[in-house]
């Protein structure tokens, strides 16, 4: 069979509750990847620069770094983490709706937080719900779950790109033909250097933007998600005065406990996760047990959350300025074309994820990493090389998409194999790879306004350190198994002694009565 018996009877158990925390990512991807697209039309309808709208990025991606931070409080009881993620989900909707209605930066910005704070909380809860449900068998549904990621990424563009003005609104290459002469005479003397894309003067009688229609359609599309999650909590008797006649869904607890072929009860089990399980980053900081970890322990979530750092910042830079990357010198594409490049990364990422269920039931994570990273570099290093070259643009946007694919829930599900489930890595990794999508989507927003060229070459230098501090976590995770392999021997060994102890002592008080 394609999957064991046991992976199909566990998804069959949770069936409804997967489903839902899969529903929801649909919501995460929805908003994440329209912003890259639209970018210039909504720069037009607040009347605003390209270097003012990039902190529209920047205050969605701190605001979801908050959201994953603080998310864990929610998790501590299944009420709180489904209403966590219904009311999120709604807000994404509201969003969505009130989008066209900012008539200026500061008002997009604030909508954009409020939208990164649910996603944040989507973010973590999702993950740590599925971590806890399979455990040592989530590698298989964390791909799954971001492969809605990259669905809901994919639905996004392509909704917004039959409404994206034609000449693009607010469009960058400016009114005058003599700035477009002049544009013309710098890219046959110097092919390379100098292609500056800061926003010039608003073309006199440009067409205007139907863009709203598109962000009231997302809305529309993603009001189910919310439903979903209403329904699953009227499904558990969560919802008060409203109880269903059906018997709950079986409880999470009880799944760990059948996940661990019932070797512990449900007060051991929270003992557990007080003593280092999956809550919010800052009671993981707090943790009383930490004084006791190796090195090792804290370099695992260090250079796991530095890795993501890098490659989630990709994502967020490319999936934010791919569009304006391309319409700029010397690609210089129209802005309809420009406007699928969003989409074959989405759909590049959508795929990846998608073949990655069957890869990672048959391959160990950290293989998969490997190739990911690897194929990362290579992609960009080659968009760097043919940066001028159209064809090869769409062709490495979409490898750059399928080799960033996996890699956040492989290395989630690597990360919690290594600590055993005991760590705090689920919260550290989706905080740290928020933080890396705020921060590279600043630095490459700023940069990109000197001239197109350094767009490439940010991916090649972030992916190449995201490479270094994936061979570190290689390092210090075999330290890791040394110190846990020395542990355990240290353990059965003082054990031995107490059993010799104990056997003795039995046979003395046997030979006792014999010689009376």
């Amino acid at each position: 069979m394609f999957l064991d018996e046991r992976i199909v009877t566990l998804f069959k158990r949770n069936a409804h509750h997967t489903l839902t925390y899969w529903s929801v990512f649909f919501s995460f991807g929805l908003c994440i990847a329209f912003l890259g697209p639209t970018i210039l039309d909504l720069q037009c309808q607040t009347n605003s620069t390209l270097s003012e709208i990039t902190w529209v990025f920047f205050a969605q991606q701190f605001c979801l770094l908050i959201g994953s931070s603080v998310a864990g409080v929610f998790k501590k009881t299944l009420f709180r983490a489904l209403s966590a993620l219904f009311v999120s989900a709604l807000t994404i909707s509201i969003i969505f709706a009130i989008i066209p209605v900012c008539n200026n930066v500061l008002m997009l910005a604030i909508a954009m937080a409020v939208s990164g704070f649910a996603m944040g909380i989507i973010d973590t809860i999702a993950n740590i719900q599925l971590v806890t449900i399979y455990q040592r068998d989530s590698a298989v549904f964390l791909q799954a779950l971001h492969f809605f990621i990259g669905f809901g990424a994919l639905v996004s563009p392509l909704i917004a790109d039959p409404f994206l003005s034609e000449t693009g609104c607010g469009n960058h290459t400016g009114n005058a033909t003599e700035t477009t002469d002049h544009l013309r005479n710098m890219l046959k003397n110097s092919p390379i250097a100098g292609h500056d894309i800061t926003q010039l003067p608003h073309p006199e009688g440009g067409e205007e933007s139907n863009v709203h229609y598109a962000f009231w359609i997302m809305a529309l599309i993603n009001l189910p998600v919310p439903l979903a999650v209403l329904f699953l909590m009227y499904r558990e008797q969560l919802i008060p005065f409203c109880t269903s006649k059906t018997p709950p869904l079986l409880d999470k607890d009880e799944l760990a406990m059948e996940n661990q072929q019932g070797a512990e009860s449900k007060d051991v089990e929270e003992k557990e996760h007080e003593a280092g399980g999956h809550g919010d980053i800052f009671s993981c900081c707090r943790n009383d047990n930490l004084s006791g970890m190796p090195v090792s322990f804290f370099m695992i979530h260090i250079l796991g959350g530095g890795v993501l750092f890098m490659t989630d910042g990709i994502v967020g830079a490319y999936a934010g300025f791919v569009y304006t990357y391309g319409v700029s010198p010397p690609l210089s594409l129209p802005n309809k074309t420009a406007g699928y490049l969003a989409s074959i990364f989405w759909a590049a990422i959508t795929v990846g994820r998608l073949l990655s269920i069957p890869l990672a039931y048959r391959f160990q994570p950290v293989r998969l990493l490997m190739f990911s990273l690897a194929g990362a570099i290579v992609t960009c290093l080659m968009l760097l090389i043919f940066y001028d070259n159209r064809p090869f643009l769409f062709a490495g946007t979409g490898l750059c998409g399928l080799f960033l694919s996996c890699i956040f829930p492989c290395m989630l599900a690597y990360t919690e194999d290594i600590l055993d489930y005991q760590g705090c890595a689920t919260s550290v990794l989706v905080t740290s790879a928020g933080m890396g999508e705020m921060v590279m989507q600043v630095v490459v927003g700023s940069i990109i306004q000197k001239g197109s060229y350094s767009f490439p070459l940010c991916g090649v230098v972030i992916a190449c350190i995201g490479f270094i501090l994936f061979i570190a976590l290689l390092l210090f995770s075999r330290m890791h198994q040394n110190y846990l392999t020395g542990t355990s021997k240290k353990s059965t060994m003082v054990e031995e002694p107490e059993t010799e102890q104990n056997g003795s002592a039995k046979t003395e008080q046997k030979e006792e009565p014999e010689s009376s």
